[in-house]
């Protein structure tokens, strides 16, 4: 594993991205924002020019995104939410709709691989959350929508997942895939839906495995010799968000520095 892979501190590399064409202010709603791929976007999003809600079940570092966010000099609104819950996304929408109407949404919540509830249970909130957040989201924006993004993962798409994660896991990244197929045609481009396939990544979730023999063992079958950092994910859900990407519509984009092909 290359050396740079191991540093907990360390972050990948991050871009002025105003050039992919969002008009200044637009607001995006990043699902899971409060660390990881989730603040990764939501901090990516910000240095495209768009204003960001944010939200995330933990107050606490959802307030410390949106700090980051206005930094950068970008307007913000963190929103305490368990996307699980429809009547707290429902409640969600009038502290985000103070930005402005949403034009983009990027659906990253979800449970952890490693969740041990019961198969059943992860399952419907994992897909659930994101058919329920997506039809919300179109219905308070029906005239704005313009793109958004689900997160999902190779594992359950390019490859089983091996032993180190939940049957639920494959399952219900699988699945956000298949349903990101549905909205794609469904809508018709209004909204356009894609999804991204990270492979692993060092998040907050993942850092206190990396030092297990079967993470070095992984990231020695990555092609790019290394794990994925959050800001590179970031990078291409921006870019899928974007009007630069105005003709792609259906796609999932594994990015995984080819390790599913390996």
């Amino acid at each position: 594993m290359a050396e740079a892979a191991l540093d907990r501190n360390h972050h990948g590399p991050t871009y002025d991205m105003r050039g992919l064409g969002f008009a200044a202010g637009d607001v995006v709603v990043v699902t899971g924002a409060g660390s990881g791929i989730g603040k990764a976007t939501a901090l990516a999003a910000a240095r495209s020019g768009l204003a960001v809600a944010a939200w995330d079940k933990c107050a606490e570092t959802n307030r410390v995104t949106k700090q980051e966010i206005e930094a950068l000099g970008a307007r913000a609104v963190a929103v305490t939410v368990d996307v699980a819950d429809g009547a707290a996304v429902a409640r969600a929408w009038e502290p985000t709709l103070q930005l402005g109407p949403c034009r983009y949404l990027v659906n990253n919540a979800g449970p952890p691989s490693n969740s041990v509830a019961c198969f059943e249970d992860n399952l419907t909130i994992a897909v659930g959350s994101v058919h329920g957040v997506t039809t919300s989201w179109i219905g308070h924006c029906p005239t704005v929508a313009a793109a958004l993004v689900n997160i999902s993962s190779i594992a359950g798409n390019f490859q089983g997942g091996g032993q180190a994660i939940q049957p639920f896991y494959p399952a219900s990244k699988a699945a956000i895939a298949g349903y990101t197929r549905y909205l794609a045609t469904r809508y018709r481009g209004a909204p356009r839906a894609n999804a991204v396939a990270p492979g692993l990544v060092i998040t907050p979730r993942t850092i206190p495995f990396l030092d297990m023999p079967v993470i070095a063992e992984t990231a020695a079958r990555i092609p790019m010799g290394r794990l994925g950092f959050p800001e590179e994910i970031a990078g291409v859900v921006l870019f899928l968000l974007s009007p630069a990407a105005s003709y792609v519509n259906g796609v999932l984009l594994p990015v995984d520095g080819a390790w599913a092909h390996a």
